[in-house]
């Protein structure tokens, strides 16, 4: 009978079958040549000691013991050309699995996205990164994938009660990412090899009789006695359906407009807000590994640290080990900034949002916005940004311990954001009460990993588009809109989600509850 182990490894067995092989077989006391096959359903690194251990959590099948291979397959999709159709505005993660799932249960999708398809948005990153130029429908957050797709693919959550994690795992390896996501504690794509997977999922929809319409940006939401009818396009066309899965991510604030002007109920939601610091991956692997050079058997180390600092939580966000920070606005006229990582996290920084957690009364000077006061506060910090850095794409930036001692930097040496740094002190760019904790904050992290505050780490602001500033509130049971019948407000725009698995978690519920309805 197969034998489930956990075992705890060096880095070198854990990396090489032979080795795991003869080490398992003296485990339970068989010769290597008795294990047919062996495998690995859990991988984790505990570095807590010097000596760096690979957490594993296997099955050993000796020879004449019952195993098959088993490969990953997508479920059986028929075509939905002719079924009824529900609209699907946004092609992130939670709109394209919603998509998916849709075609699952027998609804043609009809998918909305206002900007380009994964290739087509790349000129348009080029001409934010090298010519300072901001395209409004296509960015690092609007296009086909939505924003995770260049920004790192992570695929780890700790939102496990939302719904069926591996179940979207599996999805995402039966349409070409590595069975590896299966199997890491924090499974992590690429950004160089999401696009290809987003693509297939696109071809997929296509294929079994849905629709995808890119440049398509909503412009008006159709409601009639309370009941979604439709949309309108900013080419004036309608199209229409009384069943319509919101899923516009947390930078549409054209949406969130929309949705107050329309008087469609939505509310204020706290998120957070910072810098992104970025070190070099060699000093994180020294703090983190406890070494001078971490091997060839280990990743790059990534990071994760919290504190509490003048009563607010003060985190690292969307770490990224031998990755680079890249421009994020979503309007001429601001900055902001994430990360991304490369398939094999090879560059030589890494970097991580430092954020604070913002609170509801913080919006306060912003009340006379009503429900987008925390989108108006956001605002109002990147558009600063944009103008202390020199109303460019450059963005503000400073040393990590000039920052702490309120100093601008005599210099900036050149980081991995490419379109530039201007030397600005930070606590211009922040309220009075951020810039302090993240002052004090800093200097608590340098006593947990030391090393951590230099100043050769440099800081860049703002770390802006944690999570949505809104929340379109909806049944807890239904996921329908409270006020609005047929509106399902949905991933992370909606407030629901955050990150790539729990917005497609997400977008498959509302799919099943449409499904649901319609029995």
């Amino acid at each position: 009978m197969p034998r489930e182990l956990l075992l705890q490894v060096t880095p070198e067995i854990a990396a090489n079958e032979l080795l795991l092989k003869d080490y398992l077989s003296k485990q339970i006391k068989v010769s290597p040549k008795e294990i047919q096959h062996i495998t690995i359903l859990k991988r984790s690194i505990d570095a807590r000691q010097k000596a760096i251990k690979i957490n594993m959590k296997v099955i050993i099948y000796l020879q004449g013991e019952p195993f098959q291979e088993t490969k990953i397959e997508l479920p059986i999709y028929k075509d939905v050309s002719s079924a009824q159709e529900v609209i699907v505005v946004g092609a992130g993660p939670a709109g394209l699995f919603a998509a998916l799932q849709l075609i699952e249960l027998g609804l043609k999708p009809i998918v909305i996205e206002r900007g380009k398809d994964v290739r087509g948005r790349r000129r348009d990153l080029k001409a934010i990164n090298v010519d300072h130029l901001v395209n409004e429908d296509s960015n690092y957050c609007f296009g086909e994938g939505g924003a995770g797709t260049y920004s790192d693919g992570k695929l780890y959550t700790r939102s496990k009660k939302r719904g069926d994690v591996t179940r979207i795992l599996e999805l995402l390896v039966a349409f070409g990412a590595s069975e590896d996501i299966l199997v890491e504690a924090h499974p992590h794509i690429g950004t160089n090899k999401l696009p290809k997977i987003i693509e297939d999922i696109r071809n997929k929809i296509i294929e079994f009789g849905g629709q995808v319409l890119f440049d398509t940006r909503v412009t008006d939401i159709l409601v009639k006695n309370n009941e979604v009818e439709g949309i309108v396009t900013q080419n004036g066309d309608k199209i229409l359906s009384n069943k319509l899965i919101l899923a516009t991510g947390h930078s549409a604030r054209d949406i969130f407009e929309l949705l107050d002007k329309k008087k469609i109920f939505i509310e204020a939601k706290p998120f957070a807000l910072g810098v992104r610091a970025e070190h070099s991956q060699e000093l994180i692997d020294s703090i983190q590994y406890s070494c001078d050079y971490r091997g060839e058997h280990l990743p790059p180390a990534p990071y994760s640290i919290v504190k509490q600092v003048n009563g607010r939580g003060m985190y690292s966000f969307c770490m990224c080990p031998g990755g680079v920070i890249a421009p994020c606005a979503t309007s001429p006229g601001e900055v902001v900034t994430n990360g991304w990582s490369p398939s094999k996290r090879d560059q030589v920084t890494a970097n991580s949002g430092i954020v604070i957690e913002l609170k509801l009364e913080d919006f306060k000077p912003f009340e006379k916005f009503g429900a987008l006061a925390g989108m108006e506060f956001q605002k109002s910090i990147e558009q600063k940004a944009w103008h202390l850095a020199g109303e460019t794409q450059k963005v503000p930036a400073q040393r990590m311990i000039d920052f702490t001692q309120n100093k601008v930097s005599a210099d900036i040496p050149k980081t991995s954001y490419v379109p530039g740094t201007t030397s600005v002190e930070m606590g211009q760019v922040f309220p009075g009460f951020l810039s302090q904790i993240l002052r004090e904050g800093f200097k608590e992290f340098g006593k947990s990993m030391r090393g951590y505050l230099t100043n050769e780490a440099i800081l860049h602001a703002p770390e802006s588009r944690t999570s949505s500033p809104v929340r379109i509130p909806r049944d807890p049971i239904t996921y329908e809109h409270l006020q609005i019948k047929g509106l399902y407000p949905c991933g992370e725009g909606a407030g629901y989600a955050g990150g790539i698995i729990s917005a497609a978690i997400d977008g498959e519920k509302c799919a099943l509850m449409i499904a649901e309805t319609l029995k």
